[in-house]
């Protein structure tokens, strides 16, 4: 018989088609609770009983053993005698729970929170409807306070008001956000001190056309905030209260509903060649507007791809491949499994089209390659960009050498010290853009050069470069590159600021521009690591804050984290098993991180390890490659090495 536990609520256990499942006494349900609680593990018999008992009888042991037995009756009747119970296995002296995870609400519940966390916003606000739809009320409600429910029922309360939180910023992210004031209303008044729950009021508010209320509601939460704590201001109030004050686009992003695709996925074409290269084209120019658009345009790019596969016509697919002419500044993809399938794609395609393909065409699909599978060092990938850049030399196509450039950039990552190579494709790629009118590569050029002047310390080349950017951005409407600019002079400010709390207000301002902006390639765990190099810079600690997601920069960064918690030993095994950054924009500042860990560690084989990574790179700045994020000079980060191997 197939079990259902539910526990967001009162203890209820149901069979598959809903019949309740009688498991007797408070005493039997809390036994199973307690099980429920322990998430798969065993609980010994000893915590068993003081779990139940405040002042355990004498007899307790053999109690539990008797609810054990009569739990598992209940939920196992067509057991036979003496055969071995599938739900509730005995572990030596201990017992767990054995249900699976699906047929439990709370392991369920927990499952689609972590789940939805980076998924996008149209999945995690339905998956996050249903989810929520899952309490009845208070946690284990039938059961009476105790010292193992407590803090059990603490922790669930609390990933309830996240996913609360999760799912209104899905739905604004969505621009659904006036049907959420009554709610948020509500969830802000009964939690006031959680700051978010202020902000997410707002915006609402300000999506529902109510400006004025939407200030009004940050004002009184600042003004909680300052009668209650002391604080005078509070940074996601503050940039929300500017964004409203300027109406910023990416508070109001386009609905993405059924008109909402169709307007940008179909045309007036009938022809399947037509509509299918119409839509990557319509996908390529909305991207370049970023947010919304950009999450958009790559899921119809990927979807015309692939429908064009399915016709089994290689020309057709090529070209609609190389229709979404997009440049790109980030080794990271947005999303690496869709630009995996994408280069499986091209590469099937040039096999199917074979010698006799165009040679243009060819150099499209082979750039085209190299762009999606970057961050990596696999040789054929920058082969790819290579042959792509030498046919388009010989064909003299402006069009296809700058995107045969771009994908050249991206692939230079696959070996540091590659500065003065990307420093002479970023003036390439300007010079071309200027004389056949390419204002968009000539976007990506200014974009290179911003990091080539900032890995070198030219700040003040790399802010004309930022300006001459800004201003072709404004005309040609790509507010991205505001984003990225803005970046860089945080970037600017850590270097000559001596004020860490200017500079994290700086950073935690772009943070919320990246936030809105459809490049999680870039977004991911770009704030953490600039503060990170805030306080390492300053000699402090790295930050503990269980709300600052590292992305994929974790691995390198637990070492730090397990020493700021005051455990070495974790943080000397972390450090042993730590792998090579990937080749990307982040490898010279996860290397600066390295060297900090091994300084602080006195780790001589990390230590030397992080030497010859960086060595590479003397003379420049450690993240400056990113324009966004300063670690210092490589070449005081090995000295200091040096100091430590000499030791």
């Amino acid at each position: 018989m197939e079990i259902l536990v539910k526990v967001l609520g009162p203890i209820e256990v149901t069979d598959a088609e809903g019949r309740p499942v009688p498991v007797g006494s408070r005493r039997r349900r809390e036994l199973l609770g307690r099980l429920v609680s322990a998430d798969g593990r065993a609980v010994p018999l000893p915590v068993l009983v003081d779990d139940l008992w405040e002042d355990p009888p004498q007899a307790a042991a053999g109690t539990v053993r008797t609810f054990v037995g009569e739990l598992r009756r209940a939920l196992e009747p067509d057991r036979p005698p003496r055969a071995p119970s599938l739900t509730i296995e005995t572990v030596g002296t201990a017992y767990a729970l054995r249900i699976p995870r699906a047929n439990v609400d709370v392991h369920r519940f927990e499952d689609t929170l972590r789940t939805v966390r980076e998924a996008p916003s149209g999945q995690a606000a339905g998956a996050l409807s249903e989810a929520l739809s899952w309490w009845r009320g208070e946690p284990y409600a039938d059961l009476d306070a105790s010292p193992w429910l407590t803090p059990e029922r603490a922790r669930l309360t609390e990933l309830h008001r996240q996913a609360v939180e999760l799912r209104a910023r899905a739905m604004l992210d969505l621009g659904r956000g006036a049907p959420l004031v009554p709610e948020l209303e509500a969830f802000a008044t009964a939690h006031p001190w959680r700051e978010r729950a202020w902000v997410l009021l707002a915006h609402a508010l300000y999506q529902s056309g109510r400006q004025v209320d939407a200030l009004a509601s940050l004002r009184n939460a600042r003004a909680g905030l300052l009668d209650r704590f002391g604080l005078e201001s509070a940074d996601s109030l503050d940039h929300l209260e500017r964004d409203i004050l300027r109406h910023a686009p990416h508070l109001t992003p386009a609905p993405r509903d059924e008109d909402r695709q169709r307007l940008l996925t179909r045309t007036e074409a009938t022809g399947t060649y037509t509509r299918l290269r119409s839509m990557s084209t319509v996908a390529g120019t909305a991207a370049v507007t970023g947010g919304t658009n950009l999450v958009l345009a790559q899921e119809q790019r990927a979807a015309a791809v692939a429908e064009a596969e399915r016709t089994e016509d290689a020309a057709l697919t090529a070209r609609v491949i190389t229709a979404y002419d997009v440049p790109t500044i980030w080794t990271r993809a947005d999303d690496p499994e869709r630009s995996e399938a994408l280069v499986a794609t091209a590469r099937r395609t040039l096999n199917r089209l074979g010698p006799g393909a165009p040679p243009a065409l060819r150099a499209r699909l082979l750039a085209t390659i190299a762009l999606e599978h970057r961050g990596t060092r696999d040789r054929w990938a920058a082969e790819a960009a290579d042959e792509a850049e030498q046919l388009a030399r010989d064909l003299h196509d402006p069009n296809a050498l700058v995107l045969a450039l771009n994908a050249r950039f991206v692939q230079s990552f696959q070996h540091p010290g590659r500065t003065g190579e990307r420093d002479l494709i970023a003036g390439e790629v300007i010079e071309l853009s200027a004389r056949h009118d390419l204002p968009m590569f000539e976007i990506l050029g200014r974009l290179i050069k911003i990091q080539v002047c900032a890995a070198r310390g030219d700040t003040g080349t790399a802010e004309r470069h930022a300006v001459a950017a800004e201003r072709l951005a404004t005309v040609h409407e790509s507010p991205l590159v505001h984003v990225l600019t803005a970046a860089f002079r945080a970037m600017r400010l850590a270097q000559r600021s001596s004020d860490p709390a200017e500079v994290a207000h700086a950073y935690r301002s772009v943070a919320g521009d990246l936030a809105g902006a459809g490049m999680p390639g870039v977004e991911a765990g770009i704030f953490p690591l600039a503060l990170l190099s805030l306080r390492m810079r300053h000699g402090r600690a790295a930050p503990t804050d269980p709300a600052l997601d590292w992305g994929p920069n974790r691995p390198w960064v637990r070492p730090l984290l397990h020493l700021a918690r005051g455990n070495p030993e974790a943080a000397r095994e972390s450090a042993a098993g730590l792998p090579e950054p990937p080749a990307d924009h982040l490898y010279d500042a996860l290397w600066a991180v390295n060297a900090h860990t091994a300084n602080l560690l006195e780790d001589a084989s990390l230590a030397a390890r992080a030497r010859d990574a960086l060595s590479p790179l003397r003379g420049e700045i450690a993240g400056g490659t990113t324009g966004m994020l300063t670690f210092g000079p490589v070449n005081d980060i090995l000295a200091a090495l040096d100091q430590h191997l000499v030791r």
